[in-house]
């Protein structure tokens, strides 16, 4: 058995996994031998992904359809995966509104807050005291290089990336007696359907699967990984600004993509 698999398996737990990193990060885990959950709204993408992993790999798949915005999808979770041992919790769903908080709906703002907050929270919570017990484990949250000053047009998933990242590093301090591994991925634009929905420009995007890559390199080794030398370069730059500058600069940045938008 593989060192990895043996710190993280048998069974690796994706949310978001029907398009983008967390399709990514089923395709490099089942390479690394470990069964996989993979949990999204889209069942016919699963359904698919899981095909084509079961067959290349030779790996169990199991897949839930689920909406993590909800109030019942916890219960949906615990039920499918109770006689499972989830090693390793990618928490990787995510949802994104962009342009002024007060001109987007309160509905879509709240959404965003339960799938890119309270849904990791609930999943950290549950799995994370089976990894305690077992006294071996990891988790992984999606947070991004906005994670680190307020954005302007994209003021409320900023912020939820921001908690992301400072849950994160506080349950890797908490877990680490437990031998629990748990990391912050923040990476910047990459080449997904979430880019192309806010119109980024390819040319500022990395490729999806050098950003999974590090984060897997890394568990066990940081609490966050920044992909791309640029983006560690303005992750820096957060912390020696003063933070009005921050959201200025981020500002100019966004600004053209929320017009596109609207």
């Amino acid at each position: 058995m593989n060192e990895f698999k043996q710190k993280y398996g048998p069974w690796a737990l994706i949310t978001g996994a029907s398009s983008g990193i967390g399709m990514e990060f089923a395709r490099q885990i089942a390479e690394k031998g470990l069964n996989l959950v993979l949990v999204a709204r889209r069942e016919d993408r699963l359904k698919t992904l899981a095909e084509e992993l079961r067959g290349k790999h030779s790996i169990d798949v199991k897949i839930i359809g689920a909406d993590l915005s909800g109030d019942d999808f916890l219960p949906i979770l615990k039920k499918a995966t109770s006689n499972l041992e989830i090693g390793l919790l990618i928490n990787n769903a995510g949802l994104t509104t962009t342009g002024t908080v007060i001109d987007n709906t309160l509905e879509d703002e709240l959404n965003l807050l339960h799938v890119n907050c309270r849904a990791p929270l609930m999943l950290a919570h549950e799995f994370g005291k089976q990894m305690r017990d077992r006294k071996r484990g990891g988790m992984i949250f999606l947070g991004s290089l906005l994670s680190f000053a307020s954005v302007p047009y994209w003021a409320n998933y900023a912020a939820s990336k921001s908690y992301d990242l400072m849950l994160a590093e506080g349950l890797a301090a908490e877990m680490k007696e437990h031998n629990v591994d748990v990391l912050a991925l923040c990476p910047g634009f990459v080449r997904t359907e979430f880019a192309e929905f806010a119109k980024l420009n390819d040319l500022m995007a990395m490729n999806v699967q050098p950003v999974v890559s590090l984060a897997l390199r890394k568990l066990g080794k940081s609490r966050a990984a920044i992909p791309g030398i640029m983006n560690k370069l303005n992750a820096l730059s957060t912390r020696l600004q003063p933070r009005f500058l921050n959201s200025l600069i981020f500002g100019l940045v966004v600004r053209p993509t929320q017009k596109l938008n609207h």
